[in-house]
């Protein structure tokens, strides 16, 4: 067999592996990506065989020029605080705690991941319950303490419900986010901390000095993932609050399914979803360049 074959059928071998992959791949993400793409210059309520008429930019227009979409991205702005001030330092923080030589650092990471296994309708309606106003778990224990000025409608009342659920979402990916974090602290070679011990750097400063500047990449990946996550946030708002009451916790992923599969117009949310895919881009590629490798 010529090299000049030998190479076609290896071609023809890797092209008939790959084509599963690529077949789905091409399916269930570029089509539909640019199907979304396509109807948010067009308005169309949705039915099949309903004519697509174009609009041009009016979708963009229409969704850039409501209220109501900022108050999504506010909303949105306010998962990307949490996932930053609260979720960030608790993540790396039970990072150290299960990378140390404590004792039943096994039992610790189960009992940390364990939210993250949950399924996220249950994790909501278990929430739900704990911050009922009338009989809920959170409520009861402040009228126990005697802090019955400190109860409050949780998730009925504005700002305050959408924080609530931000909190609930910093505990249920804490565990996740833990073995990120985990995960490049032991990538640290364990004699840079003896060096360190040598001069005198103990205690937090190692963490100051060593763990956190090395842990960069962890905390490049943190940051896309968070600023993703939290402006694509639907399923835990939507099983806890449904973007209510009177719109005030409601997200732009919210917004957008109420846009398509409730008011029926797909223009304006497939307007909403090319919106997020753009800034999604735009901001982690900032994230990346902000972390970029220094020679």
């Amino acid at each position: 067999m010529t090299q000049k074959k030998k190479k076609m059928k290896d071609r023809i071998i890797i092209t008939i592996f790959l084509l599963p992959a690529l077949i789905i791949f091409f399916s269930l993400i570029v089509y539909p990506v640019c199907n979304t793409i396509y109807l948010s210059f067009v308005s169309w309520k949705g039915i099949w065989g309903a004519p697509k008429k174009f609009v041009g930019l009016s979708n963009f227009i229409k969704v850039l020029g409501s209220g109501s979409f900022w108050n999504a991205m506010l909303n949105s702005f306010y998962f990307i605080i949490g996932g930053f001030v609260v979720l960030m330092p608790l993540s790396f923080g039970l990072a150290l705690l299960i990378t140390s030589k404590l004792k039943a650092t096994k039992l610790m990471k189960t009992a940390y991941f364990m939210p993250v296994m949950l399924s996220t309708t249950a994790v909501a309606l278990m929430w739900v319950y704990i911050l009922n106003p009338t009989y809920g778990a959170l409520n009861e224990i402040l009228r126990f303490l005697g802090l019955d000025s400190w109860c409050r409608e949780w998730l009925s009342t504005p700002t305050l419900n959408i924080w609530s659920v931000v909190l609930v979402n910093e505990w249920m990916y804490a565990g996740y986010n833990m073995l990120i974090f985990a995960a490049g602290l032991v990538s640290i070679p364990q004699s840079l901390y003896e060096a360190a011990e040598l001069d005198g750097c103990t205690g937090w400063k190692k963490v100051l000095h060593i763990s956190i500047p090395l842990s960069k990449e962890s905390f490049k990946i943190f940051s896309v993932l968070c600023i993703t996550g939290c402006l694509k946030a639907f399923d835990l708002i939507w099983a806890m609050t449904k973007g209510g009451p009177n719109h005030s916790s409601e997200t732009p992923a919210t917004l957008l399914y109420n846009q398509a599969f409730t008011f029926k117009f797909f223009g304006n949310s497939s307007a909403i979803g090319v919106i997020l895919l753009v800034l999604g881009i735009v901001l982690s590629l900032l994230v990346n360049r902000a972390f970029k490798r220094e020679d």
